[in-house]
């Protein structure tokens, strides 16, 4: 080997580790544990090909910027902080992810404040019941100003000078299905009330309680404010705004040392979804509502198939609730928490998938992920030409690619 080929083999290994290592970061954040599973050979042999054709004139600068990274990378931290003395709100604890968090961060020593509907249901009685003295239960409708403000007055009055750890904002709902042109006004001003609005109120109110402990913000959104899930318009416009408000959040919170973080689940068994008379309930209120001409252009069949779909759809959605309770717990007590964390199988993915992929592929992926429709509208079956087994092949075909 001559002299000039080994400042070139070190900078080759320098930069391949580097980059590679970047890589394989950027790469585990879209895909979660399946990538931090998976041996990290592509993201090396990209790494190597891409710098390989670099000039070796930036070694230096490659050199210094991997000592940093090593340097950072040896600091030692504690995995967790902990519990012991901090002191967090939950909204949404009547049942579902705000119930399970409740009791789990009770459980490692939490002085936890948990909202709920009612404070004579079930869940109230169950958290009563299964915690310990610390947790304290608080009645609040979160669309409620009022509401909001007493429990800011209870909180702060238990706390003192104590300050406010955490803020899980995890109330919300989901009271809409079908296509967008078919739900009702209602349902969108339902949604945007309860799932933006109102976090928008609880955020505002212990704002000041959190900067004063420099705590942690975290709210449970969803997938569908980030992508288009077919029939999910109004909830899925509600997350979206509320995405956005908390992505600006954590801008702006950052100097004051409050950290942001956002939860985006998977399917889960929680709230109304196990529940039949509520999906018929939905059912036929949205029937007796819709315009009769708009209902004639879609059909009626056509709508019930939607509801068919969505209980099904539910029906094998996870009740292993501990992915969201466990990252909802990692955000705040991580001694750096992620802006985001995807909690439960296939999240990861498709958001990947959305990310780098060509959109007609990202596409068919989200149809054929949710809701997949087998009929179409009335009018359209009714158009000349239109050959409805043909329809329902293609759609066969599009599920298999």
């Amino acid at each position: 080997m001559d002299g000039s080929a080994l400042p070139l083999w070190i900078y080759l290994a320098v930069s391949v580790m580097f980059v590679g290592g970047a890589l394989q970061k950027a790469l585990a954040s879209h895909l979660s544990s399946v990538a931090a599973a998976a041996p990290p050979v592509a993201a090396w042999l990209g790494a190597a090909v891409l710098w390989a054709l670099c000039l070796p004139g930036v070694l230096p600068l490659t050199l210094c910027l991997a000592c940093v990274a090593f340097a950072v990378r040896k600091r030692k931290t504690p995995d967790v902080l902990s519990a012991c003395g901090k002191a967090v709100l939950i909204t949404g604890c009547d049942s579902g992810f705000g119930n399970a968090t409740a009791k789990h961060l009770d459980s490692l020593g939490f002085e936890v404040f948990a909202t709920v509907l009612d404070l004579s249901g079930d869940g109230a009685r169950m958290l009563q019941r299964t915690c310990s003295s610390r947790l304290t239960l608080l009645q609040v409708d979160i669309t409620q100003p009022q509401q909001v403000q007493q429990a800011l007055l209870d909180t702060k009055a238990k706390l003192g000078l104590q300050g406010l750890w955490g803020l899980v904002n995890n109330a919300g709902v989901c009271v809409n299905f079908g296509d967008a042109e078919l739900s009702l006004m209602s349902n969108y001003r339902s949604c945007m009330e309860v799932n933006f609005f109102g976090t928008l109120s609880v955020t505002k109110s212990f704002l000041p309680l959190l900067r004063h402990a420099k705590g942690r913000i975290v709210t449970v959104s969803s997938p569908a404010g980030d992508q288009p899930f077919p029939c999910l318009a109004a909830y899925g416009a509600s997350k979206a705004a509320l995405n956005l408000f908390i992505n600006t959040l954590r801008h702006e919170l950052e100097p004051w040392g409050v950290r942001v973080s956002t939860i985006l689940p998977s399917s889960y068994k929680t709230g109304q979804a196990s529940n039949h008379a509520y999906w018929e309930r939905q059912h036929h209120q949205l029937l007796q509502s819709l315009p009769p001409a708009l209902l004639e252009d879609y059909g009626e069949d056509y709508v019930t198939e939607t509801k068919e779909l969505f209980q099904n759809h539910t029906s094998k959605a996870n009740t292993d609730l501990s992915p969201v309770v466990d990252a909802i717990t990692q955000a705040l007590l991580s001694p750096r928490p992620q802006p985001r964390y995807f909690a439960g199988p296939g999240v990861g993915l498709m958001y990947f998938i959305h990310s780098y992929c060509p959109f007609s592929l990202s596409n068919r992926f989200l149809q054929n992920l949710f809701v997949k429709k087998k009929l179409m509208p009335r009018a359209l079956r009714a158009e000349p030409g239109f050959d409805l087994n043909a329809s329902l092949n293609n759609n066969n075909n599009e599920e298999k690619l």
